[in-house]
């Protein structure tokens, strides 16, 4: 790995939070959460991909979850308090995260939105998000990456 770091690999440092740093062969384009998995050599179990949602209420809520899974839009908005939640359009993700389709990390958006971890990640050593470009994940503990996102655990995908 090059010594190029990211704005969450330096939010890590400064929070001195493990991690390790994991880079894969990409073009411009974003692929998708199961083919970075696969480039890796990871289980995608242990690979979330990032999603942002708007509340009915008109806030934004992130939610990451395995990049096999989908997203359950009733269930996510029940974890928020939400009457219901809806995928925000792909033109609106820098404006809202600050992020990139395919680069968006669920720590050093814009501002900070309330964040919801799939379950799973509760039971796993490591898990790895997008480290904020694409083509860069970073591999740390959940408890650590729920910590500094404020986040919360809940179950938010579809079952089967």
């Amino acid at each position: 790995m090059s010594d190029f770091k990211t704005n969450v690999m330096r939010i890590l440092e400064k929070e001195k939070v493990c991690y390790t740093a994991h880079e894969y062969p990409h073009g411009k384009e974003a692929v998708d959460g199961v083919t970075v998995a696969s480039l890796l050599g990871q289980d995608p179990a242990r690979v979330f991909k990032t999603l942002v949602t708007r509340g009915d209420s008109g806030g934004y809520f992130v939610f990451v979850v395995p990049v096999e899974s989908e997203l359950d839009l009733k269930k996510c908005a029940k974890s928020v308090g939400e009457k219901s939640v809806e995928m925000i359009h792909v033109k609106d993700i820098t404006r809202v995260t600050g992020y990139v389709r395919g680069g968006c990390s669920p720590l050093g958006m814009k501002k900070p939105y309330v964040t919801t971890f799939h379950i799973s990640a509760e039971q796993l050593p490591t898990m790895m998000v997008s480290a904020g470009k694409i083509g860069y994940q970073i591999e740390l503990a959940p408890g650590d990456l729920v910590r500094l996102a404020q986040g919360q655990f809940a179950d938010i995908v579809r079952q089967g």
